[in-house]
């Protein structure tokens, strides 16, 4: 048995990379294609295909470390689905599952490439932007909020209308806020928006004349 192992894998490391000639080149793309797959779905949430929350805590640090680097801003918006609850309580599991399977497919068409939406836990969401402002990041915020509003779930005889509440806030040069403590600074913004009636964006203030939008990002 451990004659037969070390044969194997002896014979896929002479394999030269990338020649369809030798023997095992089928073998070898198909192993670095269940790597490719196996590391997909170690950040991958299931049920909505955003990223999970491991990635997520990953991906924050690393932007964060971005912006202490480089100077420019990432921005982190904690969305959260209004009366959530109801829908699954009424519904059933199984819709509510639709709801954010839907509310996510919303998500993905409205961010940029290099946006990193995630599911965050339950019915809420985190989003990444990186190089955004707070004034960019709030008028997302708010154009996602508007389209989540907008676009209704539909199946077979029943439509739910959906809103969020969403916190929003810019991590700087400068500050010295852990990934944790950005977090809850955002969340805390988010437990605002559901205190004021839900279906709003609340945010840090912002001098609105010199956080002018950038129409090639946001």
């Amino acid at each position: 048995m451990g004659d037969q192992f070390f044969d194997k894998k002896q014979s896929l490391q002479s394999c030269p990379a990338g020649d369809d000639a030798c023997p095992h080149f089928d073998e070898v793309q198909r192993l670095r294609e269940e790597v490719k797959q196996l590391s997909a779905l170690v950040r991958t949430d299931e049920l909505t295909g955003l990223f999970n929350f491991r990635y997520f805590t990953q991906a924050l640090g690393l932007e964060m470390e971005r912006a202490r680097r480089s100077g420019q801003s990432t921005c982190l918006i904690m969305c959260d689905l209004d009366h959530f609850k109801e829908i699954n309580d009424v519904h059933g599991h199984e819709v509510g599952n639709e709801v954010l399977r839907h509310v996510a497919g919303l998500i993905r068409k409205a961010i940029r490439r290099l946006d990193i939406p995630c599911r965050y836990g339950g019915e809420e969401f985190a989003l990444v932007l990186p190089d955004t402002t707070l004034g960019q990041g709030v008028r997302f915020a708010n154009r996602l909020r508007l389209i989540i509003e907008n676009s209704p779930f539909t199946s077979r005889d029943l439509e739910l209308s959906i809103e969020a509440s969403f916190g929003v806030d810019v991590y700087q040069r400068g500050q010295q806020l852990t990934e944790k403590e950005f977090v809850e600074q955002v969340d805390g913004y988010l437990y605002l928006a559901k205190q004021s009636g839900r279906n709003r964006v609340c945010h840090a203030e912002f001098d609105t004349g010199t956080d002018a939008p950038n129409p090639k990002q946001l």
